[in-house]
């Protein structure tokens, strides 16, 4: 067990160094072509989607959030469970949704639990990642918080489309993974998209289309 913790945190290390070291410029433009590549491989707005604000070098998802928003999708962002502290709520965000920094110094909606909405509720949730492999397999910064809120909906007809987001330098060939670990139905990057799982083949049936 010593053996992959130490495997998984270096690997997480050398991968968030990779990302940081990409210029604002090169940041700029993967933001834009990961909303190409999504415009590419999804013809379905889904009605509710979860998505994330980029940390740590993370690619933007801000070009794609504002297209779903003008495509009538709502959205929600992860906000960080006011009682269990090792997990997550996903809160309906519009552009007036006041905002404030986590414990982690992440921009996050102010908690209004009247604009929470529970994770069987999305089509889609876009999680942020250190690190991925074809199979689908994601490695986190390692407080183990989507794994945490997700634990419970492994099950293919109860959980949302999950998706990974990420520069493709954070692609390794085979990921050390643990028990607990959530896979992904699939991986976009700025350079195109990866399918890890059949439920992909039903992701363009579910919201409206355009």
């Amino acid at each position: 067990m010593t053996q992959l913790n130490d495997a998984r945190n270096a690997l997480r290390r050398e991968l968030r160094r990779a990302r940081r070291q990409l210029t604002p410029a090169q940041q700029q433009r993967a933001a834009v072509q990961l909303l190409e590549q999504w415009q590419r491989h999804f013809h379905a707005v889904p009605g509710r989607v979860a998505l994330y604000l980029a940390n740590d070098g993370e690619v933007s998802l801000q070009p794609l959030l504002q297209w779903l928003q003008c495509n009538r999708a709502e959205i929600t962002l992860p906000v960080l469970h006011p009682f269990s502290g090792n997990a997550l709520l996903f809160q309906r965000y519009m552009n007036t949704t006041p905002m404030h920094l986590n414990r982690f110094g992440i921009e996050e909606p102010v908690l209004d639990c009247t604009a929470v909405r529970l994770v069987p509720q999305h089509d889609m949730i876009l999680l942020p990642l250190v690190g991925f492999d074809a199979a689908g397999n994601r490695l986190g910064m390692g407080g183990g918080f989507y794994d945490r809120t997700l634990a419970g909906l492994i099950e293919a007809d109860k959980r949302p489309l999950l998706l990974g987001v990420a520069h493709e330098c954070q692609q390794v060939r085979n990921l050390p993974v643990e028990s607990w670990d959530i896979p992904l139905d699939g991986i976009l990057t700025p350079a195109g998209f990866i399918s890890a799982s059949s439920r992909i083949l039903d992701a363009n049936t579910k919201g409206h289309h355009i």
